[in-house]
């Protein structure tokens, strides 16, 4: 070991002696800090940790709340102007209408002053002549002068031309032909598009005899949109005329006994544009066959029913030519003779099809379905009333096809079974029809309970349909967008389906019991919490004055049809007829009424009615004997359609015209007065026909 290594290693280790001895000493000299004092310390600096989360927990709470106030203070002050923006946009628009008006008053003053200037002017002109005419020829008497002084003027011709349509469009058409010849001005107004869009020649008993009409529509040469020739007797004169009509549109020649292949030349020539034809109930061959898709080619509506003497080979012609492929509606009701080769032509010409229409066909197949719908994809609703012989196996071969909308009645052969391909294939359908088809169960119900676009259904005569399937049907989300249901002469249902209708038909609009015998008071109660129904059919049912006065209590009824319903009568008294006045203080909205076959009802419940039911618009009062009629004469003017008889009713209906049983007075021999029925028919508005 050299010297300086022993050297430092002496320096170290006495180093670490001294650091030793040092550390020793320090505790012994130092006395110990006291335990407490360190807890103490250390609680202090908590509590400081403690209070500095503490003020950051409460700082970000204020200054969320201090968001949301913003947030909302933001939201109110853009409602603020929204408000105030809203307020001047009606100011604006207030100030705008009253300019309007203003405006509109001012012209029609003008309008006016201009023609009491003109009427003077001509008033003083006719008195000058008059007077001129007074020194030439003596004879003439004051009075004359003086009526003829007082003609008024009556120039139409300077009213807009939406009030010259509507004062033409009360005249037939003969009328507005022959004030077309009055003079130049007037055929230069009843030459405006609006009013010969339509031309209606259904309502002339014998075009023959209008040859002056059909010759004036020649020479005007006017743009007509739509034509109908419905039952007319047709000349090819007739026909020729149309051919200047060549934006024509719509063509009906249905009905039309004269109509030959020939007259159907002269239409196809001179009316290549027409979208809609119908030829139904003629007399036309294989020869019109030919010309359809050589003329008209962008025919899209087709209407053959019941024309039997085209034959399978006439349908396909419809391949030939470029017509005809556009088609997209096509009724063959009727058409017996057509076979399956005759869908085999049309599914061969005819691939975009989508509207099917092959009504009273007993000669109907599932083979001719077959056919059809290889070839035809695009087919979305089929009717098929009066076709027996459809099966399961149509409603397969449709399968291929996105159907919407069924329609079948009448038919035995149809089973549970075809429901069940409904459910799996036609998630879109919304309308379905199977009226009259005994082989519907309990089970068909219950596939349907998944179609969530189901809107109406149509199970009228089906009589093993009962509670239960209407509960596994309603129990679906197909209950939720339901607003059509017909349930007429299924007995089987009673107060329960109501109760579930009830419960899961929110948009529920019309509902037919018609005949449903098991429904009662109790069930005409969970009617009325249908709040969405307008029209109830409850014909032939059970329901009594309480359950009526219980109906009464529903404020948006709008049609209720209580015929055949004997129970409604005042209990225990003669005859009050409480039950409709109940109803008339109630249903104000009522605009269709059917009381046929109530005959302990009076002459009071018509002063009832017109007092309460304002806007009632039918009035059915068949076998009312009660109902004399000068009362019902007098109700008939204050509705659009009236029917009324005191006969007494028939003997299906189970009772006497004293509302008796037929049993207990079989023997019974009423007095009966023939009054003829009271009818009173007006053309109903669109409303009528919504409800």
């Amino acid at each position: 070991v050299t010297p300086e290594l022993m050297i430092k290693a002496c320096t170290f280790h006495t180093k670490n002696l001294v650091k030793t001895h040092f550390c020793t000493w320090r505790d012994i000299a130092i006395p110990h800090v006291n335990e407490d004092e360190i807890l103490a310390e250390k609680m202090e600096k908590a509590i400081t940790h403690y209070n500095y989360k503490l003020q950051k927990s409460s700082f970000h709470y204020w200054h969320s709340l201090a968001e949301n106030q913003r947030r909302k203070l933001k939201e109110v002050l853009w409602r603020i102007q929204q408000m105030l923006y809203c307020h001047k946009l009606k100011v604006v628009l207030t100030n705008w209408r009253d300019k309007a008006r203003s405006k509109t008053k001012m012209r029609e003053d003008e309008l006016i002053l201009k023609h009491e200037r003109q009427l003077k002017r001509w008033k003083s002109k006719l008195k000058f002549r008059v007077t001129t005419e007074e020194t030439s020829s003596p004879e003439l008497s004051s009075s004359e002068i003086s009526f003829v002084g007082d003609l008024p003027e009556c120039d139409i011709s300077l009213l807009p031309e939406k009030a010259i349509s509507q004062i033409f469009l009360y005249l037939s058409l003969r009328d507005i032909v022959i004030c077309g010849q009055v003079c130049h001005a007037w055929m230069l107004m009843i030459q405006t598009r609006s009013l010969w869009n339509t031309i209606d020649f259904s309502m002339v008993k014998n075009i023959i005899a209008d040859k002056d009409i059909v010759t004036t529509l020649h020479r005007w040469r006017l743009n007509v949109l739509r034509l109908n020739f419905r039952g007319c007797i047709l000349r090819p004169r007739t026909l020729r005329s149309i051919g200047h009509c060549r934006n024509l549109q719509e063509l009906n020649v249905s009905d039309c006994s004269t109509l030959t292949d020939e007259l159907m030349r002269y239409i196809s020539e001179g009316c290549p544009g027409v979208l809609y034809l119908n030829l139904s109930n003629t007399t036309i061959t294989n020869r019109t066959m030919r010309l359809l898709p050589r003329h008209f080619y962008n025919l899209q509506n087709l209407s053959l029913a019941y024309c039997r003497k085209f034959t399978d080979k006439g349908l396909q012609y419809l391949s030939l030519g470029n017509g005809c492929h556009k088609l997209i509606c096509l009724d063959l009701s009727g058409c017996t003779q057509i076979s399956v080769q005759g869908f085999k032509n049309i599914a061969n010409s005819c691939s975009g099809i989508m509207h099917l229409t092959i009504n009273d066909m007993p000669t109907l197949t599932d083979n001719c379905v077959k056919a059809l719908v290889e070839k035809c994809p695009s087919i979305t609703s089929v009717t098929f009333i009066g076709s027996p012989h459809i099966s399961d196996c149509a409603f397969k071969a449709l399968t291929a096809c996105n159907l919407r909308k069924i329609r079948f009645e009448g038919n035995k052969r149809i089973t549970d079974a075809c429901f069940k391909f409904i459910d799996k294939n036609y998630p879109n359908i919304n309308h379905i029809y199977m009226s009259d088809c005994k082989g519907i169960t309990d089970s068909s119900l219950k596939s349907l309970a998944t179609l969530k676009q189901l809107t109406v259904l149509n199970l009228a005569n089906c009589g093993r349909i009962g509670d239960m399937g209407i509960k596994h049907f309603l129990d679906g989300p197909v209950s939720q967008r339901l607003r059509e249901l017909n349930l007429s002469n299924c007995v089987h249902l009673g107060d329960d389906s109501v109760l579930r209708l009830s419960e899961r038909c929110p948009n529920l609009n019309y509902l037919s019991l018609r005949n449903c015998e098991h429904l009662t008071d109790q069930g005409i109660e969970n009617i009325v919490n249908i709040l969405s129904l307008v029209s109830v059919d409850l014909s032939g049912t059970i329901i009594s004055n309480e359950g009526l006065m219980v109906l009464s209590r529903h404020k948006k009824l709008k049609e209720l049809s209580l015929s055949d319903c004997g129970k409604i009568t005042d209990v225990g008294i003669q005859i009050t007829d409480a039950a409709m006045e109940m109803l008339s203080a109630k249903c104000h909205y009522l605009h269709i009424l059917d009381v046929s076959g109530c005959v302990l009802l009076t002459d009071q419940i018509l002063a009832d009615l017109r007092m309460g039911c304002r806007q009632l618009r039918s009035l059915k009062m068949l076998y009312c004997r009660l109902i004399s009629r000068e009362a019902a004469k007098k109700m008939a003017a204050a509705v659009q359609r009236q029917e009324h008889s005191c006969n007494d009713p028939p003997r299906w209906f189970g009772y006497d015209y004293e509302g008796k049983p037929l049993a207990k007075h079989h023997g019974a021999t009423p007095h009966k007065e023939d009054l003829e029925p009271i009818v009173r028919d007006l053309t109903y508005g669109s409303e009528e026909e919504a409800v």
